[in-house]
């Protein structure tokens, strides 16, 4: 009788000790949950993007708040025009002098065409605007052409200042970025994007919804190639597009959000509407996880 008695008294104290851990539990999750709720601990939950590669940075920082694949470098596209303009500039060329387009400025292949028709007469700054904006290709190679020594020459400097920048993947071959040749990483493009985005022109240019130029005895209207630069809810500094078969449509951008400084890089988005689909989940998530940011984690894959 003593042993079942002793056996029955260390079972009930099993049984408490048990119980004691279950609420504790239970009241673990409950703070937990209530942490998440509230904001004081946020998961770092993947944003769940469609993009092969992606880097989400906090200038406030400099904290990588998301990123993927973002040391290898990939074609780039269009994106190369940010450079192109950043030499253009840096050259000190004047803005409004006028250009002439060329027969040696068109492309041929997919996403070559244009509506600039060789001897329309644009001044530098037009040609900037419409290759930041809406990516025009031969206003950028008209750019390049008409740089101090030439396309060559540009493509030089192009290379030059990705070194001064630190850019260690990237490497260009032409200013128009119809070329799979030109690359970069999404780390590197992030530091491009930054320095693009001290350049008020370039800021402009990029983030102007659209733009009339005229183009012989017509007057031509570009939209840009962002749609969300037309949105009420997004404060976007600098930004630029990009799509060649290669390199599937890309997006990189500074931009604000919850009151800080934020580049985002998105490459080889899948499908024509996603890259802009993956900002917007960029943008939730940051907006979610900026406390759990703050205590310095970031998210890899």
């Amino acid at each position: 009788m003593k042993r079942i008695g002793f056996i029955g008294a260390a079972m009930a104290v099993c049984l408490s000790l048990a119980a004691s851990l279950a609420q504790a539990a239970v009241t673990s999750g409950m703070t937990q949950r209530a942490h998440l709720r509230y904001g004081s601990r946020p998961s770092l939950n993947d944003p769940a993007l469609r993009s092969s590669a992606a880097l989400v940075l906090d200038l406030t920082n400099s904290s990588v708040l998301y990123s993927r694949h973002s040391d290898v470098a990939a074609p780039i596209a269009s994106i190369t025009k940010l450079m192109t303009a950043l030499v253009v500039m840096e050259a000190g060329q004047p803005l409004d002098e006028m250009l002439a387009v060329t027969v040696d400025d068109r492309s041929f292949g997919k996403g070559s065409s244009s509506r600039l028709s060789p001897g329309a007469q644009l001044s530098r700054g037009d040609l900037m605007h419409l290759a930041l904006m809406a990516s025009e290709n031969r206003a950028a190679h008209a750019l390049g052409r008409n740089y101090p020594g030439g396309v060559a020459a540009c493509v030089v400097a192009m290379n030059a200042k990705a070194h001064q920048l630190g850019m260690t993947t990237a490497h260009f071959v032409e200013p128009t970025g119809l070329s799979d040749e030109n690359v970069a990483s999404p780390e590197d493009l992030s530091k491009l994007v930054i320095a693009a985005a001290k350049v008020a022109e370039i800021r402009e240019y990029s983030t102007d919804s659209d733009f009339t130029v005229q183009v012989g005895r017509h007057m031509v209207r570009y939209r840009n190639t962002d749609s969300l630069v037309s949105k009420a809810d997004w404060n976007i500094i600098v930004q630029k597009t990009g799509y060649i078969h290669e390199a599937g449509r890309c997006l990189v951008m500074q931009t604000v959000i919850e009151d800080r400084p934020v580049v985002i890089v998105l490459l080889n988005s899948f499908g024509k509407r996603t890259r802009v689909a993956d900002a917007r989940r960029v943008r939730r998530w940051v907006e979610a996880t900026l406390v759990a940011h703050d205590t310095g984690t970031a998210a890899t894959t």
